[in-house]
């Protein structure tokens, strides 16, 4: 029976801190909401409707409608894929990973909280189309992690059970997401983590460079 890898984007197969982080304070001065890189990293990895309806009640700006969210998120999306635009931040190692994988003949997943647009540029900028064998992103799911749901339908689009699944993620709510879906969880500390905040992964890695479909199989097993 074949393994399964879903990898999350941000922060696992995209360096995006620091383009997040720009895109989310240039959105917000617009509307006179200052984000601290403090609240920012608390809500790394999540979607972005709890990050907006957190940051505005403690500006004291009052409930945010579902409109006013979907307009703020699609504004701060927008400016953060015009700062990418030029040259995408991949994650060393992250093609490298992906292609030995696929020769591994593990199929391969995409399980993100970003909207589609991002994970298509990211999935180009990797040049990694026909790699993947689905997409799952923030539009696909009702429930953000860390509820499983993101990584559950992933599988079910693999067509393979969750135990057999291994999930390469950054932020505490995704690999909490992980091990709600039954699954193995490999942890990278990049930039905005520590690895105390993901103790409760299986593997904590420095770089997808430490990561082989034979180190990652060992964790199935």
């Amino acid at each position: 029976m074949r393994f399964g890898a879903i990898f999350d984007l941000d922060g696992t197969l995209v360096d995006s801190y620091d383009a997040h982080v720009a895109a989310w304070q240039r959105m917000s001065s617009l509307h006179g909401v200052p984000i601290s890189i403090e609240q920012f990293q608390r809500h790394f990895g999540r979607r972005n409707h709890h990050f907006l309806s957190e940051v505005w009640l403690e500006a004291g700006k009052g409930d945010l409608s579902h409109e006013s969210v979907e307009q703020l998120g699609s504004e701060k999306e927008a400016i953060y894929r015009e700062l990418v635009a030029q040259r995408f931040p991949l994650m060393d190692g992250a093609r490298e990973l992906l292609v030995a994988l696929d020769a591994a003949d593990w199929l391969l997943a995409v399980g993100s909280s970003a909207p589609i647009e991002n994970v298509d540029c990211a999935i180009d900028a990797l040049d990694a189309r026909t790699l993947f064998d689905a997409v799952v992103t923030g539009d696909d799911v009702k429930r953000g992690k860390p509820d499983p749901e993101c990584f559950l339908t992933a599988a079910a689009r693999l067509q393979i059970p969750p135990a057999r699944c291994v999930v390469i993620e950054d932020a505490p709510a995704g690999i909490a997401a992980a091990m709600a879906a039954g699954m193995r969880c490999v942890a990278i500390t990049s930039k905005g983590h520590r690895s105390e905040s993901q103790r409760d992964a299986h593997l904590v890695v420095g770089s997808l460079r430490e990561l082989t479909p034979e180190r990652m199989a060992d964790l199935v097993r």
